[in-house]
Protein backbone atom coordinates (compact mmCIF):
# COMPACT_ATOMS: atom_id res chain seq x y z
CA UNK A 1 0.00 0.00 0.00
CA UNK A 2 1.09 3.58 -0.51
CA UNK A 3 0.90 6.46 1.95
CA UNK A 4 -2.71 7.71 1.94
CA UNK A 5 -5.03 9.71 4.15
CA UNK A 6 -7.25 7.91 6.64
CA UNK A 7 -10.28 9.20 8.55
CA UNK A 8 -10.87 7.84 12.06
CA UNK A 9 -14.31 6.33 12.64
CA UNK A 10 -15.22 7.54 16.16
CA UNK A 11 -18.02 4.96 16.49
CA UNK A 12 -15.45 2.16 16.17
CA UNK A 13 -12.59 3.88 18.03
CA UNK A 14 -11.84 4.76 21.64
CA UNK A 15 -9.44 6.57 23.94
CA UNK A 16 -9.53 5.12 27.45
CA UNK A 17 -7.40 5.76 30.52
CA UNK A 18 -6.71 4.31 33.96
CA UNK A 19 -5.34 6.04 37.07
CA UNK A 20 -4.73 4.85 40.65
CA UNK A 21 -7.18 5.97 43.33
CA UNK A 22 -6.20 6.02 47.02
CA UNK A 23 -3.14 3.93 46.09
CA UNK A 24 -5.31 0.77 46.28
CA UNK A 25 -7.65 0.75 43.27
CA UNK A 26 -7.91 1.98 39.71
CA UNK A 27 -10.41 4.37 38.16
CA UNK A 28 -11.13 4.07 34.45
CA UNK A 29 -12.38 6.73 32.12
CA UNK A 30 -12.68 7.67 28.48
CA UNK A 31 -12.64 10.64 26.16
CA UNK A 32 -15.58 10.35 23.77
CA UNK A 33 -14.85 13.24 21.39
CA UNK A 34 -11.62 13.22 19.41
CA UNK A 35 -10.35 13.41 15.88
CA UNK A 36 -7.25 12.30 14.08
CA UNK A 37 -5.52 13.12 10.84
CA UNK A 38 -3.53 10.13 9.67
CA UNK A 39 -1.45 9.92 6.52
CA UNK A 40 0.11 6.49 6.37
CA UNK A 41 1.00 3.33 4.56
CA UNK A 42 -0.50 0.81 7.02
CA UNK A 43 2.04 -1.81 5.91
CA UNK A 44 4.89 0.50 7.08
CA UNK A 45 3.98 3.11 9.67
CA UNK A 46 7.55 4.45 9.90
CA UNK A 47 6.70 7.17 7.36
CA UNK A 48 3.28 8.07 8.82
CA UNK A 49 2.09 11.48 9.91
CA UNK A 50 -0.28 11.19 12.87
CA UNK A 51 -2.14 14.01 14.62
CA UNK A 52 -4.71 13.55 17.38
CA UNK A 53 -6.91 16.15 19.04
CA UNK A 54 -8.97 15.24 22.12
CA UNK A 55 -11.85 17.35 23.46
CA UNK A 56 -11.17 17.28 27.22
CA UNK A 57 -14.78 18.29 27.92
CA UNK A 58 -15.78 14.80 26.69
CA UNK A 59 -14.17 13.10 29.71
CA UNK A 60 -16.32 10.35 31.22
CA UNK A 61 -15.38 8.50 34.41
CA UNK A 62 -18.96 7.36 35.05
CA UNK A 63 -19.30 9.94 37.84
CA UNK A 64 -20.65 13.39 36.89
CA UNK A 65 -19.31 15.16 40.01
CA UNK A 66 -15.79 13.79 39.41
CA UNK A 67 -16.01 14.67 35.69
CA UNK A 68 -17.00 18.25 36.55
CA UNK A 69 -14.06 18.50 38.96
CA UNK A 70 -11.69 17.17 36.28
CA UNK A 71 -12.93 19.89 33.88
CA UNK A 72 -12.29 22.61 36.50
CA UNK A 73 -9.20 24.72 37.16
CA UNK A 74 -7.99 22.11 39.68
CA UNK A 75 -7.26 19.78 36.75
CA UNK A 76 -7.74 20.35 33.00
CA UNK A 77 -9.01 23.94 33.20
CA UNK A 78 -10.96 23.31 29.99
CA UNK A 79 -12.18 26.89 29.88
CA UNK A 80 -8.61 27.90 29.02
CA UNK A 81 -7.12 24.59 27.79
CA UNK A 82 -9.96 22.66 26.08
CA UNK A 83 -7.85 20.18 24.11
CA UNK A 84 -5.10 17.62 24.40
CA UNK A 85 -3.14 17.14 21.17
CA UNK A 86 -0.53 14.73 19.87
CA UNK A 87 1.63 15.06 16.73
CA UNK A 88 4.01 12.27 15.76
CA UNK A 89 7.68 13.16 15.33
CA UNK A 90 9.30 9.73 14.98
CA UNK A 91 8.03 6.22 14.32
CA UNK A 92 10.26 3.17 14.74
CA UNK A 93 9.30 -0.40 13.86
CA UNK A 94 9.95 -2.61 16.89
CA UNK A 95 8.54 -5.96 15.67
CA UNK A 96 6.10 -7.36 13.09
CA UNK A 97 3.22 -4.85 13.01
CA UNK A 98 4.57 -3.18 16.19
CA UNK A 99 5.83 0.40 16.40
CA UNK A 100 7.12 2.95 18.91
CA UNK A 101 5.37 6.21 18.02
CA UNK A 102 7.00 9.26 19.57
CA UNK A 103 5.46 12.69 19.35
CA UNK A 104 4.67 15.99 20.99
CA UNK A 105 1.82 15.70 23.50
CA UNK A 106 0.31 19.05 24.49
CA UNK A 107 -1.83 19.16 27.63
CA UNK A 108 -2.67 21.92 30.10
CA UNK A 109 -0.33 24.38 28.39
CA UNK A 110 2.68 22.04 28.46
CA UNK A 111 4.16 20.16 25.49
CA UNK A 112 6.39 17.13 26.06
CA UNK A 113 7.72 14.27 23.99
CA UNK A 114 5.94 10.97 24.74
CA UNK A 115 6.18 7.51 23.19
CA UNK A 116 3.28 5.11 22.68
CA UNK A 117 3.33 1.48 21.55
CA UNK A 118 1.18 0.98 18.45
CA UNK A 119 0.10 -2.25 16.75
CA UNK A 120 -1.22 -2.43 13.20
CA UNK A 121 -4.21 -4.76 13.64
CA UNK A 122 -4.98 -5.30 9.97
CA UNK A 123 -6.71 -4.01 6.83
CA UNK A 124 -9.80 -5.02 4.92
CA UNK A 125 -12.93 -3.89 3.12
CA UNK A 126 -16.30 -3.39 4.77
CA UNK A 127 -19.50 -4.75 3.14
CA UNK A 128 -19.81 -1.52 1.10
CA UNK A 129 -16.31 -1.76 -0.37
CA UNK A 130 -14.65 0.88 1.83
CA UNK A 131 -11.02 0.21 2.77
CA UNK A 132 -10.51 0.07 6.55
CA UNK A 133 -7.49 -0.30 8.85
CA UNK A 134 -7.20 -0.93 12.57
CA UNK A 135 -4.61 0.12 15.13
CA UNK A 136 -4.21 -0.39 18.88
CA UNK A 137 -2.06 1.81 21.07
CA UNK A 138 -0.95 2.06 24.66
CA UNK A 139 1.26 4.28 26.74
CA UNK A 140 1.55 6.21 29.94
CA UNK A 141 2.27 9.74 31.07
CA UNK A 142 2.87 11.45 34.39
CA UNK A 143 0.17 14.05 34.98
CA UNK A 144 2.58 16.10 37.12
CA UNK A 145 4.75 16.59 34.00
CA UNK A 146 1.84 18.65 32.63
CA UNK A 147 1.23 20.73 35.75
CA UNK A 148 -1.71 18.55 36.83
CA UNK A 149 -0.70 18.29 40.47
CA UNK A 150 -3.99 18.56 42.40
CA UNK A 151 -4.10 15.90 45.10
CA UNK A 152 -5.02 15.17 48.71
CA UNK A 153 -2.92 13.42 51.34
CA UNK A 154 -4.60 10.38 52.87
CA UNK A 155 -4.83 9.90 56.64
CA UNK A 156 -3.35 6.41 56.19
CA UNK A 157 -0.44 7.75 54.15
CA UNK A 158 -0.06 8.21 50.44
CA UNK A 159 -2.20 10.32 48.14
CA UNK A 160 -5.71 10.25 46.72
CA UNK A 161 -4.77 10.35 43.01
CA UNK A 162 -1.88 8.56 41.31
CA UNK A 163 0.57 10.43 39.10
CA UNK A 164 0.76 7.85 36.30
CA UNK A 165 -2.04 7.80 33.71
CA UNK A 166 -2.20 4.77 31.42
CA UNK A 167 -3.84 5.14 28.02
CA UNK A 168 -5.28 2.53 25.66
CA UNK A 169 -6.32 3.59 22.19
CA UNK A 170 -8.30 1.64 19.60
CA UNK A 171 -8.63 3.11 16.11
CA UNK A 172 -10.56 2.04 13.04
CA UNK A 173 -10.02 4.32 10.07
CA UNK A 174 -11.38 4.56 6.53
CA UNK A 175 -9.33 5.38 3.47
CA UNK A 176 -10.24 8.84 2.18
CA UNK A 177 -11.53 8.97 -1.37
Amino acid sequence: MSKTKWTVDPTHSSIDFTIKHMMIAKVKGAFHTFRADIEADPADLTTADIQFSVDLNSIDTRNSDRDSHLRSGDFFDIENQPQMTFRSTSIVKTDDDEYAVTGDLALHGVTRSETFSVTFEGAGKDPWGNEKVGFSGSGKIKRSDYGLTYNAVLETGGVLIGDEVKFTIEVEASKQA
